[in-house]
């Protein structure tokens, strides 16, 4: 099974809140749409749905057609799940009510008493809520709550899973078990997941692939490790990587740059980037000296965080952003030298 999206696009008036986005995403595969807010993300995520009507393209799954300018099947015949940015829980129902209220449909009308509860205990087991079962919103933390919404959108058993943002709402600590939770979740039900995000960590933890999306358009589709390491666009680069871009002179796999004497050999950074003149440098990618052979700068900012310190350096009038160990110790307003690691280590 595959979901193509072909040449999508959508317009609100003379809005463009998509363009011309295709990608074949494959059965059971774990995708991950990534870009700030605007990007058209979570538009194309409502197109797969069926809650709205391209302007142009189409979807589908199989040989089935879900959506076309001319043609779009509605909701409830598409097999799929979906799980909001808020977790849409009705406070007058319990948490086992919240489960089982997709099979009060009529398609489950001739489905009896048993097998529905063995559905509900599934789901409500897989992402451990069993005990919690005659609960209601109130009495639910954060993460509780998202389970739910879990189950909810896993107990027809889906073949597409829909996701928008959905640890959002949740503190830095709690996404990060749900990142698992939801994981886990995949890799139980085999369903195709699209997860819509603006949180890097979250897509690059999570992901079998990754569509970096901006102003509607598809920047770079890839594995987090593509992604990550490869960026072929300059925003891809500093979305995602959050690479400092310096700006220069490439001399095949030499690049000079244009504040200081500095050189840098290499052999990776795309011809998309060497032909707008930037050389890609991660801040873990820097090293910060006293004196050396590199670009030379003033510490603007330190945060310590733990198993190191980013600092952000102004070089002639350019801030640079560097990762260091906590070892390599500077204050505010020291000069040093910016080299790249792969030069010395």
């Amino acid at each position: 099974m595959s979901l193509r999206i072909t040449h999508l696009s959508k317009l609100y008036g003379k809005n463009i809140a998509l363009s011309d986005v295709s990608i074949e995403i494959g059965d059971g595969e774990f995708l991950c749409i990534l870009g700030p807010s605007g990007c058209g993300k979570t538009t194309l995520l409502r197109l797969a749905g069926g809650f709205e009507t391209p302007s142009s393209g189409s979807i589908l799954l199989n040989d089935t057609l879900y959506s076309s300018p001319e043609q779009c099947l509605p909701v409830e015949r598409r097999n799929l799940g979906m799980v909001f940015q808020s977790f849409a829980l009705w406070p007058n129902m319990t948490v086992r009510q919240h489960a089982e209220f997709p099979l009060l449909r009529k398609k489950y009308a001739r489905m009896d008493a048993a097998e529905k509860n063995r559905l509900i205990d599934q789901a409500l087991e897989s992402v451990g809520l069993s005990t919690l079962s005659d609960r209601y919103p109130d009495e639910l933390s954060g993460g509780q709550k998202q389970r739910v919404a879990l189950a909810r959108a896993i107990i027809t058993r889906p073949k597409i899973l829909l996701m928008d943002e959905p640890l959002s709402a949740l503190d830095a600590e709690l996404k990060i078990s749900m990142r698992k939770e939801i994981q886990d979740i995949h890799r139980m039900t085999g369903a195709t997941i699209l997860y819509v995000t603006h949180d890097q960590n979250e897509a690059l933890a999570m992901a079998d692939r990754m569509m970096i999306m901006k102003n509607g358009r598809v920047e770079q589709i890839g594995t987090p490790e593509e992604i990550y390491l490869h960026p072929r666009t300059a925003f891809t680069a500093a979305f995602v990587g959050k690479y400092n871009l310096l700006r220069g002179i490439w001399d095949h796999d030499r690049f000079y740059e244009e504040s200081s004497n500095a050189c840098f050999h290499d052999r990776t950074t795309c011809s998309e980037l060497k032909e707008q003149n930037l050389f890609p440098v991660r801040p873990d990618q820097f090293r910060i000296v006293k004196q050396g052979d590199g670009i030379e700068g003033k510490i603007t900012n330190r945060q310590y965080c733990g198993r190191e310190i980013h600092y952000s350096v102004d070089c002639s009038g350019r801030p640079v952003t560097v990762y260091a160990p906590v070892r390599e110790d500077y204050d505010l307003n020291d000069t040093v030298v910016l080299i790249k690691k792969e030069e010395t280590d």
